[in-house]
């Protein structure tokens, strides 16, 4: 492993590293520099193995999703980076949601007329950081739902992804949607770097922002880029060392509308004091106080999801955005490999693997299914991040849950409603494989020896309908558009004896879903359809030994979800709470995520 930075003076340096124990991140031994206008001081490890090797791509590649409730600016941000990144000439959203175009990444008709984003969307592009040697960065990008009402499509997303990107509003601080997002990065172990957004609006003071983080969701936000200016006087950012001092002043200019890169000007400390005066002061007072309270930056505990490296922003100006990109660049980690699902090792017959490293053979995991994405073609198109090894367009693989082999003919990747075809992909990228009807999220694709990654949780529902077609002569596609829009998870699909086949139940997180099933039902598969309210609001698993008499309570009905899973709705949780007290002996178990 060799070293490449922007000076000789940093290479003589590195020369007195241990180079095998210094990862990409790690500037404990060199100091941590950043790269500017001024200081282009940048050192990453460049691999001595050939650089089309999948060892080299998968250490070149950046998984990340952006996560936050609803209306933080998620989309905008993403087509921000987008922007930064070359990819698009002029960002997709203007000021106001009433003159707004719709984004890029936004594509339904649905998040069109609303101004969210329903469906996850994928993007991928090159991106150098400034003073950058060698291959640019291979950055995967996976843009969320925020509305509550598809928690569970952000969470499949988050199981495919190896950072986030947490965006908080200025003026909002942390939301309900917020604490949920975090608490499913932290069971995932998912590092977070912390973007506190619409800096160039009214809203509360930076400290104020910090300590409520710190407060509600014990993460230690570690300052990287602080704000100069308050809260809509957003002037620039002072780049922050190790130390906590400002060593750099970057100046933004607003551009029309923000549609284009916000120019920049770089200053030293003393030249920032004698152009913003008692600003720059504030600013960099606030940021040592930080850094005496112990809020600067380690990797290690950034990895562990203890600390967040923070960046203030505004993704409409276009402030702040390629900070963020240089950040995701250094700091956050490259693919690693994944263990095999433990119940699947147990169960296994044959011989199997326990676990893949990036190197290995090629395995992938889906984590999203899609269908009706292109109106000119009924096609599926499942989202496939790759695991391990080398993904090449044609190559035949087994589906891992069924044993059956296919051929991967139609590969591409989605941006928006923008497909391209995609020949080859490494440990990271995210693939969309067309028309693998057979594929449900959390199945395993493979090459080789068999590997079966664990199966894909399932948010707890919370509101529940019973759907039906309004006329039985459309049962058959909608028995079929049940089968496929229940194999994407847009909802959880119940059934039992009493309610029959063509009364099944919808289980989701929010009511939103409803709409999102029946909008799609009637448009991809013209069966228009009704959706009646049931009494319940609690789901609990249970077992085959305690259904039949937990059947026989009042305010409880017992169902069987698609995988084969026994559910039990309850009235609301004092119904709940009375048969636990009862029954100790009931087996009645939280389902994930809750």
């Amino acid at each position: 492993m060799s070293y490449i930075s922007a000076t000789p003076e940093l290479r003589e340096v590195a020369k007195n590293v241990d180079k095998q124990a210094t990862p990409a991140y790690n500037f404990a031994e060199l100091g941590r520099l950043w790269p500017s206008a001024h200081n282009p001081l940048f050192l990453i490890p460049m691999s001595n193995a050939n650089p089309d090797t999948t060892a080299a791509e998968a250490h070149r590649r950046r998984t990340f999703a952006v996560i936050a409730h609803p209306d933080a600016g998620k989309s905008t941000l993403t087509e921000a980076l987008a922007l930064h990144a070359h990819i698009i000439s002029e960002a997709g959203a203007t000021h106001g949601k009433a003159g707004r175009k719709a984004t890029v990444s936004d594509w339904m008709e649905m998040e069109k007329d609303r101004g969210i984003s329903i469906a996850s969307s994928a993007l991928q592009f090159e991106y150098a950081p400034e003073g950058h040697a060698g291959e640019p960065f291979m950055i995967n990008l996976v843009d969320t739902p925020g509305h509550a009402d598809f928690s569970e499509d952000t969470y499949r997303v988050l199981m495919a992804v190896d950072a986030a990107v947490m965006l908080i509003d200025a003026a909002k601080g942390l939301e309900p949607q917020t604490l949920q997002l975090f608490r499913v990065c932290k069971a995932r172990g998912l590092p977070i770097i912390t973007v506190i957004n619409k800096w160039d609006r009214v809203g509360r003071t930076p400290l104020e922002l910090v300590d409520e983080i710190v407060k509600e969701i014990e993460l230690q936000p570690t300052p990287l880029f602080w704000p100069v200016g308050e809260a809509g006087d957003f002037r620039g950012l002072a780049r922050i060392n190790n130390d906590g001092e400002a060593e750099e002043y970057i100046h933004f200019t607003r551009t029309a509308g923000g549609s284009t890169i916000a120019p920049e000007d770089f200053y030293t400390p003393e030249e920032a004091i004698e152009r913003e005066g008692d600003v720059w002061e504030n600013a960099t007072e606030e940021a040592e106080l930080l850094a005496a309270d112990g809020a600067v930056h380690d990797q290690e505990l950034f990895l562990n999801c203890t600390t967040s490296p923070l960046i203030f922003a505004s993704a409409m100006l276009n402030f702040g955005v390629h900070q963020i990109l240089d950040t995701l660049c250094q700091l956050a980690p490259s693919p690693a490999g994944r263990d095999a699902d433990p119940k699947a090792l147990e169960a296994a017959t044959s011989a199997m693997d326990d676990h893949r490293d990036t190197t290995d053979d090629f395995s992938g995991v889906v984590f999203k299914v899609q269908a009706g994405m292109d109106k000119n073609h009924r096609d599926t198109l499942a989202f496939m991040r790759v695991v391990s090894g080398e993904f090449d367009r044609g190559m035949q693989v087994t589906h891992s849950q069924s044993g059956r082999s296919f051929s991967t003919k139609y590969a591409l990747t989605v941006f928006g409603r923008t497909r391209s075809t995609v020949e080859t992909a490494f440990p990271g990228d995210i693939v969309g494989l067309v028309n693998a009807g057979a594929l449900a999220p959390g199945d395993t694709i493979f090459e080789g020896r068999k590997i079966q990654y664990p199966p894909m949780p399932k948010f707890a529902p919370e509101h529940f309908r019973i759907l039906r077609a309004k006329s039985l002569g459309k049962y058959k596609q909608f028995r079929k558009a049940l089968e496929q829009l229940d194999s994407e998870g847009v909802v959880q699909i119940l059934k039992n004896d009493l309610r029959g086949d063509a009364n099944p139940v919808m289980a989701a997180v929010g009511p939103m879903q409803f709409e999102v099933m029946q909008a799609r039902m009637e448009v991809e598969y013209n069966v228009e359809t009704v959706a009646d309210p049931i009494p319940y609001s609690v789901a609990r698993r249970t077992t085959a030994e305690t259904a039949p008499e937990l059947a026989k309570q009042r305010g409880v009905e017992i169902f069987t979800r698609t995988d084969g899973e026994l559910i039990a709705l309850f009235s609301d949780k004092w119904r709940l709470s009375f048969i636990e007290k009862e029954h100790p002996d009931f087996v009645l178990e939280s389902l994930v995520a809750e």
